[in-house]
């Protein structure tokens, strides 16, 4: 194992480790291994040796060999202050991610991810046994045993297998719909106003046919003066968004907007014997639409965020959220939506949300974010290009200071073996460890079609989500407001017909009382749109999603 020559002095000596060294000298894992462990090592197994509930992620691997009493683990208490798992391709990021998934359900804690490459469905069904698996787990200790986890699919407007998820367009915002139609900053701003608009005039944004349709009126001769009255937003702007609009429904967007709108409380359920569910969004055609699948988690996310109460620090998260192929998210994002992300990862720790960007390398997210991940998993880094070795030496500067060669180490490592450390339960860094990663014990492959096809016709949010909701919105609003005008100037009377004069009001009945001020005010319509319009504004917060009720 590539390290330095000589360990940092031992300040406290062998008596930083009197207590667990009974269990340590015991340990024999294979062939070969040292009878006790070496004093670097020893003063490693010391910073995961806190108490409480934890994730077990391996063991300390020491001249090629695992140490099974030098166990490398995650408080649970800690996972809701993030992590990254990183590692280039075939690496064994989503095996970690398995593994993290199946023990947070074990503990009662739901799970969501992202199923990109389809193969992480197998968390539902039992693991496979093999001679090599077994000679593997039982290397580093794990008594593994076949087991799933209970799981829920889902499919992005049910182009999938999944249970069908959707969100209004008003939900969704201008803010991260910007990001899905690669929109400038002005750009941005300006759909930003045409939300406000639709809004105050009291025409729901569902779907992209009503997004379109309002774009359409405020470009038209009839909606000339609205657009006037809308500042900052041209006709030509308003134009690039509609051509925009209508690329992406050309690209199938269509089906993923509209009602009925997922609620993300329903990510948060558990069954009866405790086990947290694991939710897997299914991502067909990633390639086609990359944007809009990482920006719709960043959706569920927001969205948790609008949702949840207060927590504080509590012993376990209320859910944990894994960002697979984090990168797509931040590609060519606009400074808003980055600043977005960052405020959201932030504050949302405080609702007991935990958040995990996996992906190839740490420069993939971007710095205000990696700064607020306290547990890291480093899976293999090749340096086979001056890009790769430059995302190498970053890597290696945002580790603590360790006793490993870490820009060698790093492209030593295993497949299945990571460089972890995480957040002890005092908030402080564990000391870096080179670890041979656990085994997930559930399907480490696809679930079978049928078996799929069945977990998803039994799920009682089948019944929920499964047909699509067509109601009256934006777009049947402006077409009666168009029919009502083309049939009021019809009836208009000519130059020639003569007009009667318009009827005397009716006298008042002798002893009524004039309205009060107050029931003036009230009870005028223009005041309610008024309330209404900013009660939306108000609930629109962070990345500019606004739910409405139900």
């Amino acid at each position: 194992m590539p390290m330095t020559e000589h360990a940092e002095p031992a300040e406290s000596g062998t008596d930083s480790t009197t207590e667990s060294a009974p269990e340590t000298i015991e340990a024999a894992p294979t062939e070969g291994a040292p009878a006790e462990l070496p004093e670097a090592v020893a003063k490693i197994a010391e910073g995961y040796a806190f108490e409480g509930a934890s994730i077990e992620l391996g063991v300390v691997v020491e001249a090629d060999q695992p140490l099974p009493a030098a166990v490398v683990r995650l408080p649970l208490e800690m996972m809701n202050r993030h992590g990254l798992v990183a590692g280039a391709t075939g690496t064994g990021k989503t095996k970690t991610l398995q593994l993290l998934a199946e023990q947070l359900s074990a503990a009662g804690v739901p799970v969501f991810a992202a199923d990109i490459k389809g193969d992480l469905s197998g968390i539902g069904a039992e693991g496979e046994g093999s001679d090599k698996l077994l000679a593997r787990t039982k290397g580093i200790g794990q008594d593994w045993q076949a087991k799933a986890c209970p799981t829920e699919f889902y499919a992005l407007g049910g182009q999938g297998t999944g249970v069908p998820i959707r969100a209004t367009m008003s939900s969704f915002g201008p803010v991260l719909l910007s990001k899905v139609l690669g929109l400038n900053d002005v750009q941005e701003s300006s759909l930003g106003l045409v939300f406000h608009y639709a809004d105050k005039a009291g025409l729901p944004l569902l779907d992209l046919s009503d997004l379109r349709a309002v774009l359409q009126h405020l470009t038209s001769d009839e909606g000339k003066e609205e657009l006037k009255a809308i500042g900052g937003l041209s006709a030509a702007t308003a134009g690039v968004i509609l051509r925009s609009l209508i690329t992406f429904s050309d690209q199938g967007a269509e089906a993923f907007f509209g009602e009925p709108e997922f609620d993300s409380a329903d990510l948060l359920r558990t069954t009866p014997d405790g086990q947290g569910v694991v939710s897997l969004l299914e991502l067909p055609n990633l390639q086609d639409r990359p944007a809009l699948f990482s920006t719709f988690l960043m959706w569920l996310l927001a969205d948790l965020f609008h949702d949840l109460p207060e927590v504080g620090d509590v012993d376990k998260p209320k859910l944990v959220f894994f960002f697979d192929e984090a990168h797509l998210l931040f590609n060519d994002a606009s400074k808003a939506f980055l600043d977005s992300i960052a405020q959201t990862v932030r504050l949302i720790r405080s609702k007991g949300v935990g958040v995990f960007f996996v992906t190839q390398t740490p420069k993939d997210v971007p710095d205000d974010v990696l700064a607020q991940l306290g547990s890291r998993v480093q899976h293999q880094l090749r340096a086979h290009t001056p890009n790769d070795a430059k995302a190498l030496k970053a890597t290696v500067s945002t580790f603590p200071k360790s006793h490993y060669e870490l820009a060698e180490a790093l492209q030593h490592l295993g497949i299945g073996e990571a460089i972890v450390t995480v957040m002890d339960p005092d908030g402080a860094p564990t000391p870096v460890a080179w670890t041979r990663m656990r085994a997930p014990q559930s399907l480490m492959a696809p679930m079978p079609a049928e078996r799929l096809t069945q977990t998803v016709d039994g799920s009682p949010l089948k019944a929920k989500y499964g047909e699509a909701v067509d109601r009256e919105s934006a777009r049947e609003l402006l077409a009666k407001k168009l029919d009502a005008g083309a049939a009021a100037a019809a009836q208009e009377p000519g130059p020639d017909v003569a007009v009667p004069p318009p009827p005397e009001p009716a006298p008042e009945p002798r002893g009524r009382k004039e309205k009060s001020l107050i029931e003036q005010v009230t009870s005028n319509t223009m005041f309610k749109q008024l309330v209404n319009t900013a009660g939306r504004e108000i609930i629109r917060g962070l990345f500019g999603t606004a739910r409405r009720r139900r």
